[in-house]
């Protein structure tokens, strides 16, 4: 018997975050998801009278090819899926795992090729594609955060079938701000940033690219962020953890970086020039996310935090930045993880996690959470 929460799911992916039209093509690429899950979103693609495509992958498969991996091999198969990917009008990717470390022991050399290879699908793919992304719930995403198997679907499912259109009033508040902001500066425990995003824009989020959602983006000036940041969120980042990571710019280029993993850390950030520099500044506020479960796509939505992303940057909130990393890197600003502060130009925005402008507090906990009731 099919769960009735896939449905519900597989209508928001469809209907909101992707708004599928009459004779949409639609990707959907499920990885390690229950079939029925798949079913629920074919049969919802088509009462929007678009048109399924399905391609379905197994980590444990995906882990067998990369370990091995040429370069002939993977540049015929990228040229397979960036044709592909260009007869698409919506890509949707429901990904789970048994296993998040299932990829850690990939050659470090062999993942940055495919990384490298492969950005042209995934760049295609997000600037011209409508496209949504989530994660599935699994026994190690329970594990993660220390939940039961049961409670963490539960809490799953409210969050990414949650009203997303709730959040519009104050992310269309927030844009226009950071649209119109020059100066940026954040501060908190081991965190003094500063930097602009005059120019570049902002971008929201609610549940039309990734779900679980709830954030606005823009992007540093590529040459204007000094100071340093110290993150308070894990990480896990092509198959390798990391805690307490800390970096220092200088002209906008990373020139010092630590962590548990300080080796590894600084492999990615030599990936490519690119990956010392920042390609998103963001702030996160989905009101039922409030603690870190290694999975970023759930993280980096945390109400009250903020990332700051080493990498690539979008081009719809641009500053030219090149790279094949994007590693979006929280640091939670609650009072309970030592609280901090963000102002625009001067003038103070969000303190310890809280929005601050009257335009602004329709962002905060308080009004999503009573909303949501």
């Amino acid at each position: 018997m099919n769960d009735p929460r896939y449905d519900r799911l597989a209508d928001v992916l469809t209907g909101h975050s992707t708004r599928l039209e009459v004779g949409d093509h639609v990707l959907i690429n499920a990885l390690d998801i229950p079939d029925e899950m798949v079913i629920a979103l074919v049969h919802s693609v088509r009462s929007r009278r678009a048109v399924p495509h399905v391609q379905v992958n197994r980590t444990k498969i995906d882990r067998v090819l990369a370990m091995e991996a040429t370069e002939d091999q993977v540049r015929v198969l990228a040229g397979l899926e960036l044709q592909r990917m260009r007869k698409m009008d919506a890509y949707i990717a429901v990904r789970g795992s048994g296993n998040i470390f299932e990829t850690s022991d990939v050659p470090p050399e062999r993942a940055r090729m495919i990384s490298r290879l492969t950005r042209r699908v995934q760049d295609h793919r997000i600037n011209h594609t409508k496209w949504v992304g989530l994660r599935w719930p699994s026994p190690a995403m329970a594990q993660q955060a220390m939940m039961s198997t049961q409670s963490f679907e539960d809490h799953f499912f409210r969050v990414c079938t949650l009203d997303y259109s709730r959040m519009t009033a104050g992310m269309n508040a927030l844009n226009r701000l950071m649209s119109r902001t020059d100066r940026v500066t954040i501060t908190g425990p081991g965190t003094d940033l500063s930097f602009s995003i005059k120019g570049i824009g902002a971008i929201s989020c609610g549940g039309s690219r990734n779900i679980p959602d709830g954030e606005v983006f823009s992007c540093p000036v590529r040459n204007s962020v000094e100071g340093a940041v110290q993150y308070n969120v894990p990480s896990l980042y092509r198959g390798t953890a990391f805690q307490d990571i800390r970096l220092v710019f200088k002209k906008g280029r990373i020139v010092d970086a630590t962590s548990n993993q300080t080796g590894r850390l600084n492999e990615i950030l030599d990936a490519d020039p690119g990956a010392r520099y920042v390609g998103e500044f963001s702030l996160g506020f989905n009101p039922h996310i409030r603690e870190p479960i290694l999975d970023t796509l759930f993280d980096e939505k945390i109400a009250g935090s903020f990332h700051f992303t080493p990498g690539q940057a979008y081009t719809m909130a641009d500053n030219g930045n090149r790279s094949q990393v994007h590693w979006d890197l929280v640091c939670i600003q609650r009072p309970d993880y030592g609280g901090g502060e963000v102002r625009f130009d001067g003038k103070l925005i969000r303190k310890d996690g809280l929005f601050v402008p009257a335009s602004l507090r329709k962002l905060n906990p308080e009004y999503l959470i009573g909303s949501d009731r």
